[in-house]
C-alpha cells in the first residue's frame, strides 16, 4: 500500500487537516474542497496538464504548497519521481519570470541536470555553474554545484536579486563530514524572499530536518512518501560449487499470494545452512579427520563456501532476463577486473547491430574532444572494445567523458552492465532493471565496515526502471562472513538518520564577519542545524539537571548545621580531593619551557593544597557535635553534586557549541593578523584586516595554509610552473596507501619548490597545533605527491609522458588537476581586489591556471 505523510511546521492544525492528514474535520475537509477549485486555474493546472503522467498524490501535495509559498521538502525513495517537484518550482519561476537555481552536490549531476533542462526550455533560458565550467550564468534556470551558490551569497552577487526558488537536490548529502556544511550555509544565508524545495531520500528523522528548515526558512510543507513505483524484489545468489549452475533464492518469504512478505526466506536459511555443512566436510577431510565436524554455528568454517564469479553470476542474470544491470564493487581495480574477467570469459552481451551503434556513438562523442595521444593514454581501444561487448566500469578513476559514455550506452540499453562504486548511486540518471551488490561490506578509509542501511537503500534504488519494468530486483552476491539476517537489516524503508556535519571555518568566519556584526554572526551559527540537533538533545540533560538539583536542596536540609556553611565545607574536601588525585598527574603531562617553570608550578600546586586543609581542618562545622550524622548525608551530597557537575559540563557544551567553536575561530584569526579586535560602546568588536578579506575569497579547506603563504610572500619567487606544483599540495586527496613526497621535487630537494613545500608543510602544523589548543578538530594534513607529475604537466608534456609509471589514473589526475585549477583561478582573482597584496603573484596565478587547465583537464564534459 502506498504510504503518504504531509506535515506542515508553522501553520495552525486546521491547515494541517487540510493538507490531507487523518481525523479532518467536514469543515476542514470543505476547505480542502475549496483549494481544489481555486487550484483549476493555477500555474500548477498548467503544468500538470502538459505533463505526459499524471502526477502522484505525494506530487501534487508538493506542487501546490509551493505555489502557495511554503518551502517545501520531499522525502521519496529513488525512482519516486522527487524531481517533478523540482520542475515545477522552475516552470513558477519561467511563468512569472523570475530566477530559479537547481543547486547538485556533484558536477556530474549538474552536468546531467543541464542537458535536461536545456531540452524543455532552451539553451538561451538555462545557465551552468560548477566552479570550472560557465556558461549563460545570467539566464533565468542556472544549474550549480551547492558551492557556487555558497560563494555567490557570501560575494553577494547581483544575480540573487531576482531568485525566487533554489531546489536543494540530494539534501540529505548534508550528512557529508566534508562538503555537507555548505547545504546548511545555503539554507541559513538565502534571502527570505527564496523559497526552497529541498529533495532528500526517506531519512528517519526526516521530520526534525524539516522542523529546522521551518525554524530558519518560515513555514515548511514536508512530504514523505515511501512507495516505490517500480517494487523491488531481494534475491540472494549462490553456487555450490565451479561446477554446477549459481542459484537465485528469494530474501523474504512469500505469501498465498506470491507477494514477499518482511519474513525471512527459510529455504534460503536451508541452503546456505547446507551449503556450510558440504563445506565443513570437505575441509575435515582435507585436514585428515575423515568425519565432518558438527553443525554448530561455532564449528563451522564459513571461509570455505564457495563465492559465485563475477562471469557466472552475469551469465546467469543474462539468462534469466534480469539485465541490463549494475553491479556494485567497492573498489576501482575490482571494478576494471571485472570487466576483464568477464571478456576473458567469453561473455558477449551485445548483437551486432548493438556493438556497430555502439562503436558509432563512442566515436562521436569522442571525436574532437581528445587528441590522439591522449585517448591511447587512457587506453581508449580496450574501453571502447569492452562496451561494443556490452560492458563498462564507472568510477570516480574514470575521467569525465568516459563516464558520460558509459551513461549514455547504458541509458540507450546499449551497455548492458556496468561495475560501478557507489558513487554510482548518487543520483546519476542510470536506472537498471537489476542492481547487484558483491559484498555487504566496504573498506571505509580506516578498516572494512558493513554498509548502513542508507548506503544500501541508494544502491539497490537504482534498481526498476519507472514504465519499463514492473519490478526491480536487488540480487545479494553470497561471499564469506554473509549471513540473511544482515541483508534483511538493511532493506528497511526509513533507512537512517540525518545529522549535521556544520562546523564553522576560517573562510565562513571571514565571510559572516564581512557582512555582520560578531554579536550576529553567532547568532546566525546558533540557526544551523548541528545547534538545533544539540538543542533538541539537550532537553533530557535539562530534566536530569533539575532531578539532581532537587535531591541536592533535600540533602542540604538533612544536613543544615547552625555552626555555619557546611555546603561549604563539602566543596573543600572535594576540591582537595580533585587535586590531592589529579593535580600532580595533569602536571606530568605538561609541556614547560624550562625546568624553573615546571618546578615553580609543582610548588604552587603544593602551596594551594595546603591552603585547603588549612580551610578545611579549622572550618567551623568541624566542630558541630552532628558532624559524623551531617558527613552521612554530605557524602551523597558530593556524588550527587559531582554528577550534576558532570551533566551540567555535558549540557553547556551542546548548547551554544557551534557559536563556542566559531569563537576559536575567531581567537585563532586574531592571533595570526586576520581579524583586529576593538571595542564598540562595551561591546567586543572584530572587524577583518586585508589579510582577513583577502581570506574570505579563497575556498578550501586549506584556506588560511594558502593565505599565511601569500601573505609570507614564499610564493613569490615561483615560476608559473613552479607555482602550480607547490600548491598541489594543498589540494591532492592521495588515495589509500599513497602520501607523502613526490619521486622528485623539481629543481631537486634543495630547490625553490622543495623549500616552498617545506614552508607550507610548516603553516599546516602551526595551524593544526592552534586547532589543537583550541579544542578544535585538525584539518587534513597535506600531500606533495603529485609535485612532479603536476610541475611536468605545466610544462607541456603529453598525458602519457606525465602519467609514465605512477599509480594516478586518468580520472584522479584529472580531478586533482580541476581543483588546482580552481584555487589557482582563485588567487588570480583574489589578489587584485586586495591592494595590499595585488602584484606579480596574481599574474603567475593566472598563467599557472592556463598551463594545467589544457587537453583533458580542459575538457567540462557539457558539450
Amino acid at each position: 500500500m502506498t504510504k503518504h505523510r504531509h506535515h506542515v511546521h508553522g501553520k495552525d492544525s486546521a491547515d494541517k487537516a487540510a493538507s490531507g492528514q487523518s481525523g479532518e474535520s467536514p469543515a476542514a475537509r470543505y476547505r480542502r474542497f475549496r483549494t481544489r477549485q481555486r487550484m483549476a486555474n493555477t500555474s500548477y493546472a498548467k503544468f500538470a496538464a502538459g505533463m505526459p503522467f499524471p502526477l502522484d498524490d505525494f506530487q501534487r501535495e508538493a506542487c501546490e504548497a509551493l505555489e502557495q509559498g511554503d518551502n517545501v521538502l520531499v522525502a521519496a525513495p529513488t525512482g519516486a519521481g522527487k524531481t517533478v517537484v523540482a520542475d515545477f518550482a522552475m516552470f513558477l519561476a519561467h511563468e512569472h519570470q523570475v530566477k530559479a537555481f537547481y543547486t547538485t552536490p556533484i558536477k556530474a549531476l549538474s552536468n546531467q541536470k543541464y542537458h535536461d533542462l536545456s531540452a524543455i526550455y532552451g539553451a538561451d533560458h538555462v545557465g551552468l555553474l560548477t566552479g570550472d565550467t560557465s556558461i549563460n550564468p545570467e539566464a533565468d534556470i542556472v544549474v550549480m554545484t551547492t558551492e557556487v551558490l555558497r560563494n555567490m551569497l557570501y560575494e553577494h552577487s547581483t544575480t540573487l536579486f531576482e531568485l525566487r526558488y533554489v531546489i536543494l537536490d540530494e539534501v540529505h548529502y548534508l550528512a557529508d563530514r566534508f562538503r555537507g556544511p555548505v547545504w546548511e550555509e545555503v539554507i541559513i544565508h538565502l534571502p527570505k524572499s527564496v523559497r526552497i524545495v529541498g529533495l532528500s531520500a526517506t531519512v528517519s528523522n526526516v521530520e526534525d530536518f524539516s522542523r529546522w528548515i521551518a525554524s530558519v526558512r518560515g513555514t515548511t510543507k514536508l512530504v514523505v512518501s515511501e512507495h516505490r513505483p517500480v517494487p523491488l524484489e531481494q534475491h540472494v545468489m549462490l553456487q555450490a560449487n565451479a561446477h554446477t549452475e549459481p542459484e537465485i533464492i528469494d530474501l523474504y518469504r512469500r505469501n498465498a499470494r506470491d507477494e514477499a512478505t518482511t519474513a525471512l526466506n527459510p529455504q534460503l536459511v536451508r541452503r546456505i545452512d547446507q551449503l556450510e555443512h558440504q563445506a565443513s566436510r570437505k575441509r575435515s577431510v582435507r585436514n585428515g579427520h575423515g568425519r565432518h565436524q558438527g553443525r554448530g554455528k561455532h564449528t563451522l568454517n564459513r571461509d570455505e563456501r564457495y563465492t559465485p564469479h563475477r562471469p557466472d553470476v552475469i551469465d546467469e542474470l543474462n539468462f534469466m532476463g534480469m539485465l541490463p544491470g549494475i553491479y556494485f564493487i567497492f573498489s576501482r581495480n575490482g571494478c576494471d577486473q571485472a570487466v576483464e574477467q568477464c571478456i576473458d570469459a567469453g561473455l558477449e552481451l551485445t548483437t551486432d547491430d548493438e556493438a556497430m551503434r555502439i562503436h558509432e556513438i563512442v566515436d562521436e562523442m569522442v571525436e574532437g574532444q581528445l587528441s590522439h595521444d591522449d585517448l591511447k593514454a587512457l587506453h581508449f581501444s580496450q574501453f571502447r572494445f569492452a562496451l561494443e561487448e556490452g560492458f563498462a566500469s564507472h568510477h570516480a578513476g574514470m575521467i569525465a567523458l568516459f563516464r558520460q559514455i558509459v551513461e549514455r550506452l547504458f541509458e540507450e540499453g546499449l551497455v548492458k552492465v556496468v561495475f560501478a562504486t557507489e558513487t554510482l548511486a548518487l543520483g546519476i540518471n542510470m536506472p537498471a532493471r537489476s542492481v547487484i551488490v558483491e559484498k555487504l561490506e566496504k573498506y571505509d578509509g580506516t578498516g572494512h565496515v558493513t554498509l548502513t542501511p542508507g548506503e544500501f537503500t541508494q544502491l539497490t534504488g537504482r534498481a526498476g526502471r519507472r514504465g519499463i519494468d514492473t519490478i526491480g530486483h536487488a540480487v545479494i552476491v553470497d561471499h564469506r562472513g554473509f549471513v540473511p539476517e544482515t541483508a534483511a537489516a538493511l532493506s528497511s524503508k526509513r533507512v537512517y538518520p540525518l545529522h549535521s556535519s556544520f562546523k564553522p571555518t576560517f573562510n565562513m568566519a571571514v565571510n559572516l564577519l564581512y557582512s555582520s556584526s560578531y554579536q550576529t554572526a553567532r547568532v546566525t551559527l546558533d540557526r544551523s542545524f548541528a545547534q538545533w540537533e544539540a538543542n533538541e538533545s539537550a532537553w533530557q540533560l535539562e530534566a536530569r539537571i533539575d532531578s539532581l538539583h532537587h535531591a541536592l536542596e533535600g540533602y542540604e536540609q538533612a544536613f543544615a548545621c547552625d555552626r555555619g556553611d557546611f555546603t561549604q565545607l563539602l566543596t573543600l574536601r572535594m576540591q582537595l580531593s580533585d587535586l590531592q588525585k589529579n593535580g600532580r598527574r595533569a602536571l606530568k603531562h605538561r609541556t614547560f619551557p624550562t625546568q624553573t617553570a615546571r618546578r615553580e608550578a609543582f610548588q604552587s600546586l603544593d602551596e594551594q593544597i595546603s591552603r585547603l586543609q588549612w580551610d578545611e581542618q579549622h572550618h567551623p562545622c568541624r566542630s558541630c557535635p552532628d558532624l559524623q550524622e551531617h558527613l552521612r548525608w554530605g557524602h551523597r551530597w558530593m556524588r550527587e553534586k559531582r554528577e550534576l557537575d558532570r551533566v551540567q559540563y555535558r549540557y553547556d557544551s551542546r548548547t551554544g557549541s557551534v557559536a563556542r567553536q566559531f569563537d576559536h575561530i575567531c581567537d585563532i584569526l586574531a592571533d595570526l593578523g586576520y581579524l583586529d579586535r576593538y571595542d564598540d560602546g562595551g561591546v567586543a568588536s572584530l572587524v577583518l584586516t586585508s589579510g582577513g578579506r583577502l581570506l574570505r575569497r579563497l575556498y578550501s579547506e586549506q584556506d588560511l595554509v594558502l593565505c599565511e603563504a601569500i601573505r609570507s610572500g614564499v610564493l613569490d619567487t615561483l615560476t608559473p610552473q613552479q607555482l602550480a606544483a607547490a600548491l598541489s599540495g594543498l589540494v591532492y586527496e592521495p588515495r589509500r596507501g599513497e602520501s607523502g613526497e613526490p619521486r622528485r621535487y623539481p629543481g631537486g630537494s634543495t630547490g625553490p619548490v622543495a623549500h616552498v613545500c617545506s614552508q607550507l608543510r610548516m603553516t599546516s602544523t602551526r595551524i593544526n597545533a592552534m586547532r589543537e589548543d583550541c579544542g578544535l578538530e585538525r584539518l587534513a594534513d597535506i600531500d606533495f605527491g603529485i609535485v612532479d607529475i603536476v610541475y611536468r604537466w605545466a610544462e607541456d608534456e603529453p598525458l602519457a609522458q606525465v602519467l609514465h609509471d605512477t599509480d594516478l589514473t586518468g580520472g584522479d589526475f584529472v580531478r586533482n588537476m580541476k581543483r588546482l585549477a580552481d584555487m589557482l583561478q582563485q588567487v588570480a582573482t583574489a589578489l587584485p581586489n586586495v591592494p595590499e597584496f595585488d602584484g606579480p603573484l596574481a599574474q603567475k596565478a593566472h598563467d599557472a591556471h592556463l598551463m594545467i587547465n589544457r587537453g583533458v583537464v580542459a575538457y567540462s564534459g557539457v558539450d
